[in-house]
């Protein structure tokens, strides 16, 4: 098996390295731990708060499948090959990432929740839901998926309707016969608008500033342009930016015919919340109206988006009856365990060195999956250069 839920190291043992979380990032960590010579169980250990494989992929929403707009990045020496596009995504990397485990013999201890981490006597003491464990040196590979971000508006604690963030999705039929209201410009709320539709259900779209359509072609280049973007702000210390913030959104014909048919349509800036409803600025003065929709415009049909029931409100903005209202605004880095090792610098962030890995203010602490490691591709890189950066502090610290 790899892994094992009734067995972990001796209390007293005292590891070379510890890995939170068994995503994309910890997995390839613990595979280039291996690589160079440690023992899954003995020497290093892996824990996930998940009760099996999959890492945050087994938790996303049904109707999601690994097709043009998600994907995953092979992890190292286990080709991911070309998955039923009709399989949900959680089951196909729930299995991926179980194979993986098993073919490399990781032992992943779980179900075990890191509560705490600090620092004492030149040894990394984590606290989890398993038991306190010792490390000389730790990879912080927890990613995002934990920690969703819902911004503040007002009227949102009077609204009456139901309220879930992106994290707490499953299933459009769980909202037949309501009118959503979904939150967000990226690539989930596009997402979100089409399941529910197809579903049937009534929907608004909501989104801060006009939508990042882009026609560039999503390459390889792109994508390490992209990385470079967000590691810049991280070497800074300011907190980061998901990847998905900076990439825009692929104008292709996966989003184009609904673009026509006036579905996925910004209906402007949510202003505020009132008890039953939403106050948009992009609807008035007869419901029917829309802001600028960047680089779509061109395909936008302004005769196929319907007017949105409501009224006028003071200062012209438009008030639509709102039954559930789904924040698709995104995740945070998942750190709060980490707050012992005081870790934040003034800008909100944890400064990386030049690797994008190693923390500046604690040496032996690297980062996997932070920052301009969050997308899948990322993720992979950043676990080998952490298991680098393991291998190359216990080499000046134990010998």
């Amino acid at each position: 098996m790899s892994h094992f839920e009734n067995s972990a190291p001796a209390a007293d043992q005292i590891l070379l390295s510890a890995v939170i979380g068994a995503g994309q990032a910890g997995l390839a960590a613990a595979y280039h731990l291996r690589r160079r010579g440690l023992v899954a169980g003995e020497d290093f250990v892996v824990f996930d708060s998940n009760s099996g494989p999959g890492g945050a992929w087994r938790h996303r929403w049904e109707s999601l499948t690994l097709g043009r707009a998600h994907g995953i990045h092979d992890l190292p020496g286990l080709p991911l090959g070309t998955p039923d596009p009709t399989e949900p995504a959680r089951d196909v990397v729930a299995r991926y990432y179980g194979q993986f485990e098993e073919l490399n013999e990781l032992r992943v201890i779980r179900p075990a929740r890191v509560e705490n981490v600090h620092f004492e006597n030149g040894l990394f003491v984590i606290t989890t839901s398993r038991g306190v464990f010792r490390s000389h040196t730790l990879i912080n590979a927890t990613g995002t998926w934990g920690s969703p971000y819902v911004p503040h508006y007002p009227g949102a604690n009077e609204f009456m309707g139901e309220q879930l963030h992106t994290k707490n999705y499953r299933s459009a039929t769980d909202f037949v016969d309501q009118r959503v209201l979904v939150v967000g410009g990226g690539t989930s709320a596009l997402q979100f608008i089409q399941d529910l539709s197809a579903a049937g259900v009534e929907t608004v779209l909501s989104t801060r500033r006009t939508l990042q359509w882009t026609r560039r072609e999503f390459d390889a280049e792109w994508g390490l342009n992209v990385e470079r973007a967000v590691a810049q702000r991280v070497q800074a210390g300011l907190a980061p930016l998901s990847v998905s913030a900076v990439t825009g959104l692929g104008l292709t014909d996966y989003y184009i015919p609904d673009i026509e048919a006036g579905l996925l349509i910004s209906r402007g800036r949510l202003m505020r919340l009132t008890a039953r409803g939403a106050v948009l600025n992009g609807p008035q003065p007869d419901g029917r109206g829309f802001p600028d929709q960047g680089v779509a415009n061109e395909y936008v049909r302004a005769q196929n988006v319907h007017a949105l029931p409501g009224q006028t409100t003071a200062g012209g903005f438009w008030e639509v009856p709102i039954d559930t209202v789904l924040w698709a605004t995104g995740f945070r880095a998942n750190v709060r365990h980490l707050a012992g090792l005081e870790l934040r610098e003034a800008g909100g962030g944890i400064l990386l060195g030049k690797d994008n890995s190693t923390v500046v203010k604690r040496p032996g602490l690297f980062m996997a999956g932070y920052g301009a490691s969050a997308s899948t591709l990322g993720a992979t890189r950043a676990g080998r250069r952490a298991a680098k950066g393991v291998a190359r502090h216990l080499e000046a610290a134990l010998h």
